[in-house]
């Protein structure tokens, strides 16, 4: 791998980034939760819901592979068990995530009867409160922020509420059932965030969220027009009007009708916006040009691909991000599998440490 004299840590990239200056080298954002359990032999159920192993595991992985630290307690079916569903713990070969056993909505009156629940004692919470506080007590050099706290991306979790399936009916059927849901889950996320910022803190704190299932393989731009920006951003505005810098959004899946609707939503200055592996790199730079961009490797060939074919995937993307003008961050277009190989993870790491120097 690359040596220079001068090296930045990771906290300094992302600090040069912040600035609009440019770093030394690419910043490496892997999105590790699942394959940092793996990595360091831990039940996947840990990363969710063993608050110290979790970060014990996420900062080991981050730091034998060299990568830029943002440790989370985060679940794509966040919103089910907060509004008093039941969830899975993942268990078994191929389970990487809390699962939904049971969802708070199963036919349409469960909406007008729903109401938002406290946040300190809803689901997930009191185990992210316990893991954002363990973080929160060291800063090390590869961590640029002190914690990231999670919210963000209602349209979502409204449909882990409900599920994907009904909501998308009642778009069509029920647009009132619909903003009825969207109005509970933004009101408990900004519940949710005003609670962060009353135990963690603004300072050093980056909020963070995604939002797969707005995306164009799941509904219209029109209907993410209607149903999910007005929505995303009250919250955004509620988020920054609390003294919080920059908002971290995970742009997930094909979202490339919606980019400009997305690109009237404040996310700070800059906000940290990273895409799935189907939204061009330059086309999202055009959309967001004082932001900064994160992606977007096809994380499937992490875990299919040969160690080879991960090294020249990563280097085309890098090549690509280290032309964008706002600045850059190399990540995968979602969450790495748990499952992948480490051998490609370390060529994806090789990959940004032979290409990924600015002059």
């Amino acid at each position: 791998m690359t040596e220079i004299a001068s090296r930045m840590t990771d906290r300094e990239r992302v600090e040069a980034l912040i600035k609009g200056d440019k770093p030394d080298r690419v910043p490496i954002y892997p999105f590790a939760i699942g394959i940092s359990m793996t990595y360091t032999q831990t039940p996947i159920a840990d990363a969710f819901n063993n608050p110290e192993v979790s970060l014990s595991g996420q900062r080991k992985t981050c730091r034998d592979f060299g990568w830029l630290s943002l440790p989370m307690i985060a679940y794509a079916a966040f919103g089910s068990w907060e509004f008093g569903g039941d969830v899975k713990w993942p268990s078994g070969e191929y389970a990487m995530a809390p699962s939904v056993l049971r969802r708070p909505v199963e036919k349409e009156e469960d909406v007008w009867k729903l109401e938002v629940p406290d946040v300190e004692r809803a689901g997930i919470v009191p185990l992210q409160l316990e893991f954002f506080q363990l973080l929160s007590q060291e800063q090390l050099d590869n961590e640029p922020f002190n914690t990231l706290c999670y919210t963000g991306g209602p349209f979502t979790k409204a449909a882990n509420m409900a599920g994907i399936e009904e909501l998308c009916k009642w778009m069509i059927k029920k647009p009132e059932t619909v903003h009825r849901l969207m109005r509970l889950i933004t009101d408990f996320l900004k519940n949710l965030i005003e609670y962060w910022c009353d135990n963690l803190g603004t300072e050093g704190v980056l909020p963070w969220g995604a939002d797969p299932s707005s995306s164009n393989q799941m509904i219209s731009p029109r209907h993410f027009e209607e149903y999910a920006l007005p929505y995303t951003m009250e919250l955004n505005e509620k988020t920054l009007s609390l003294g919080y810098k920059h908002i971290f959004c995970h742009i997930c899946g094909d979202h490339n009708l919606n980019l400009k609707h997305w690109a009237k939503i404040p996310f700070g200055d800059p906000g940290f916006l990273s895409f799935g592996h189907e939204v061009d790199l330059e086309k999202a730079a055009e959309n967001f040009p004082h932001d900064i961009i994160i992606g977007n490797l096809e994380p499937s060939i992490l875990q299919t691909g040969t160690p080879e074919e991960v090294y020249k995937a990563t280097r085309r993307v890098v090549e690509i991000g280290k032309k964008l003008p706002a600045g850059f961050i190399f990540g995968p277009g979602c969450e790495i599998p748990p499952k992948a190989p480490i051998e490609n993870l370390k060529h994806m790491t090789k990959a940004i440490e032979d290409f990924g120097w600015y002059d």
